[in-house]
C-alpha cells in the first residue's frame, strides 16, 4: 500500500511539475518542522531583494504557529495545495533530504544547502549503519541517488566540500560561501548593543549570562513515531546549582530527538529552547557553549566565545556508532568532559576566568572552518543561483 501511495505521488508530481511558475520558490526546513536555518536565511534575503518572487515554505502539520507569528506564506505538506506548490516551483531550497520518490521536475532547480558541517561520519562515509530498516549498502545508495538530483549545494569550507563529495556521492556544483545561516551570527557577533537587542526580541534576559546545551542525536537510541529518545545522562541539577543567580541554562535538543523534558521544577533557571528558536539566534546570544560531537561548534566558533564538550560516550561513539572525520582530542576548541564531576569543574573554571577553558587550537579551529563567514552568504548562494539559471 505504502509503495503504491509513493508511486502515485511520483506521478502527480511528473505531471503537475509541468506547469512550472518561473517565479515561485519552495523552502522547507527540516522536514518542514521549522522555520530557521539556511533556508531561513536565504528567504528573508530573497523577501528584501527580490520581491517579484514568490516565496512558499512547505510546513508538516502542527508546525505551523512560528509562521503563523511571522506572516510566512506556507503550505501544508501533502496537502491540496502543497501537491500544486511544490511541483511548479521553479527552486526547491532545503536543508535535509527529500522522499525518492517526490518527483523533480527539469524546469525545477533544486538548492541543497545541509545543515552542518560534518565532525562526525556522514551518509556514504559511515562504516556501519545502526539505523533501522537500513544496510551499509542501501542507506549510502540512498544518499548517492539523492544527491543526483540536486543542482546545487552549499558548503561553509573547503573541509566541508571534500567531506560533501564523499558522504553524499555528490559530483555537481558546490557553492562555497559560508552559510546562509550564519550571516547574521557574523554580523552582530562581539556587538553588546546587537546582541542585547537580539536577546529581547527573543524574550530571553538581558541581565544574565547564558549557557546553552545543545546536544547532538545517536543512531542507537530508541525511536518512537519515527523520532530518536534523548538517553544521554546530563546533571541538570547540579549544573544549575553550579550557575548560581548569575546564569541560566538553555536547553536545544536536536530536530530528531522527540523526547520533551519537564524544566518545571527549575523554575527560571531553565529554558527549553528546542522549538520556536533559530539555533543562530540562540548561538548569537550565548556566552557559553556545552555540546558534545554537535555541528554547533563549527558555527559557534565565528563568536569566539568559550565551550566545553560533554561526551561521556565519546569511546562508544567512536567505535559502535559513527564515527568522527579526525580526532577530537587534537582539533577541539574547548575542554572535553568525560563525567559529571569533570564537567562541573569545567564551569566553575569557566566562571573564574572564560578563556581559561579555550584550548591552544581555538584559533586554528576558527581559521579552518569560519574564514568564509563573511555575513554575505545568503546573497552569494542567490546571486550565483539565479545568473546560472538565467545561462
Amino acid at each position: 500500500m505504502k509503495a503504491l501511495v509513493e508511486k502515485t505521488i511520483s506521478l502527480l508530481f511528473k505531471a503537475i511539475g509541468q506547469f512550472n511558475k518561473q517565479n515561485l520558490i519552495y523552502l522547507e526546513s527540516f522536514h518542514g518542522t521549522q522555520y530557521s536555518d539556511n533556508p531561513k536565511a536565504i528567504y528573508e534575503w530573497l523577501k528584501k531583494e527580490y520581491p517579484e518572487y514568490t516565496l512558499v515554505w512547505g510546513v508538516t502539520k502542527g508546525s505551523e504557529k512560528p509562521f503563523r507569528e511571522e506572516k510566512v506564506s506556507y503550505v501544508l505538506r501533502f496537502s491540496f495545495k502543497w501537491f500544486l506548490t511544490m511541483p511548479r516551483a521553479r527552486f526547491w531550497i532545503t536543508n535535509t533530504r527529500q522522499p525518492l520518490w517526490l518527483h523533480k521536475s527539469k524546469k525545477t532547480t533544486y538548492l541543497q544547502t545541509w545543515h552542518g558541517t560534518p565532525l562526525k561520519k556522514l551518509g556514504r562515509d559511515i562504516e556501519e549503519v545502526n539505523i533501522p530498516g537500513y544496510t551499509k549498502e542501501s542507506y549510502g545508495e540512498s544518499f548517492s541517488k539523492e544527491s543526483a538530483r540536486w543542482d546545487y549545494l552549499v558548503s561553509p569550507s573547503q573541509y566541508a566540500t571534500e567531506i560533501f563529495r564523499s558522504a553524499f556521492g555528490y559530483q555537481g556544483p558546490v557553492l562555497e560561501t559560508g552559510y546562509p545561516r550564519n550571516d547574521c551570527l557574523t554580523q552582530i557577533s562581539g556587538n553588546a548593543e546587537k546582541v542585547t537587542t537580539l536577546k529581547k526580541k527573543l524574550g530571553l534576559p538581558t541581565d544574565k549570562q547564558l549557557v546553552l546545551y545543545a546536544p547532538t542525536w545517536r543512531e542507537k537510541e530508541q525511536r518512537v513515531n519515527g523520532k530518536y529518545q534523548f538517553s544521554t545522562p546530563f546533571p541538570f541539577d547540579e549544573v544549575v546549582e553550579n550557575l548560581g543567580e548569575e546564569a541560566i541554562l538553555l536547553v536545544r535538543m536536536h530536530y530528531l530527538v522527540a523526547q520533551a523534558f519537564d524544566f518545571d521544577r527549575y523554575a527560571d533557571k531553565v529554558i527549553n529552547v528546542s522549538t520556536g528558536y533559530d539555533m543562530a539566534d540562540l548561538l548569537a546570544v550565548s556566552d557559553l557553549l556545552i555540546t558534545d560531537y554537535s555541528s554547533s561548534m563549527f558555527d559557534y566558533a565565528i563568536t569566539g566565545n568559550p565551550m566545553i564538550f560533554y561526551i561521556p560516550d565519546q569511546k562508544e561513539y567512536d567505535e559502535e556508532m559513527r564515527g568522527f572525520y579526525f580526532p577530537m582530542e587534537n582539533h577541539l576548541p574547548g575542554e572535553m568532559a568525560s563525567d559529571k564531576d569533570s564537567l562541573i569543574q569545567t564551569l566553575i573554571t569557566w566562571q573564574k576566568n572564560k578563556e581559561l577553558i579555550k584550548t591552544p587550537q581555538y584559533a586554528t579551529f576558527k581559521e579552518t572552518f569560519t574564514t568564509l563567514e563573511t555575513g554575505q552568504a545568503a546573497k552569494q548562494v542567490i546571486q550565483a543561483l539565479l545568473q546560472n539559471r538565467e545561462d
